[in-house]
């Protein structure tokens, strides 16, 4: 083989190795740089405590208005609610669509730099529906509860109930559903009952994948959660 042929291959290859490098450092970075809501509201980043009081909803593609535009959310609801009272919240968007209690209890501690007043937990249901350990998703609420009194004792702390479909069972889905109230009681904390109420199995309020709620839908959400939210504010 002359000069001028490995000198060819010699480029081609490093050229290779310069892509798959980039390429894995590209996947390295969406891994582990925390990924913000997919919401218009603001990120948690950019929280400024002297705009009032801070309302962060932290949970999963419910949370996030997956398939909705952002301001189609039930957070951004509650914002309008809270907007149109006069009232000096502001509203955090911090779902996560695929979160699991395990990597929402990860994801906390990036959420938690900025003062919060009232937290609204909604995660589990991906839990539920992967059949993840009732005795692990328990722990992880639990823990995510205990981390965020433990930067804010005085925090409020909101619950928000879930129940799955019969799939994995009847005993699992009783378990399952137990949970929400159990830890409401343990912790004295408040509890929505069931985030989904009135619009989990209604076609006409989901989208085409039957879990995700429509516009409609959320705005049933929103109802469900200010019901609750309302006197804690």
């Amino acid at each position: 083989m002359n000069n001028y042929k490995l000198s060819v291959i010699l480029k081609i290859s490093f050229l290779y190795a310069l892509l798959f490098w980039a390429s894995c450092a590209d996947k390295s970075e969406a891994v582990t740089k925390p990924e913000q809501n997919n919401t218009s509201l603001k990120p948690v980043s950019e929280a400024n405590p002297s705009e009032g009081k801070t309302i962060l909803f932290f949970g999963n593609s419910l949370t996030a208005g997956m398939g909705l535009d952002p301001q189609a959310s039930f957070p951004a609801l509650i914002q309008e609610k809270i907007d149109s009272l006069g009232m000096d919240y502001q509203v955090i968007n911090s779902g996560l669509s695929g979160e699991t209690t395990a990597s929402g209890k990860n994801r906390l501690a990036w959420v938690l730099k900025q003062p919060i007043d009232v937290f609204v937990l909604e995660l589990g249901a991906n839990d539920g529906l992967r059949g993840i350990s009732l005795k692990e998703t328990r722990m992880n609420l639990q823990a995510i509860i205990d981390q965020v009194r433990a930067r804010n004792p005085e925090v409020t702390i909101v619950l928000a109930g879930m129940q799955i479909p019969p799939n994995m069972g009847t005993e699992y889905t009783t378990e399952f559903k137990a949970i929400f109230p159990e830890l409401a009681k343990e912790n004295k904390i408040s509890l929505i009952p069931f985030l989904l109420e009135d619009v989990a199995g209604i076609p006409e309020l989901n989208q085409q994948d039957g879990i995700h709620p429509t516009e409609a839908g959320h705005r049933i959400l929103a109802a469900n959660v200010w019901a609750v939210l309302e006197e804690k504010l």
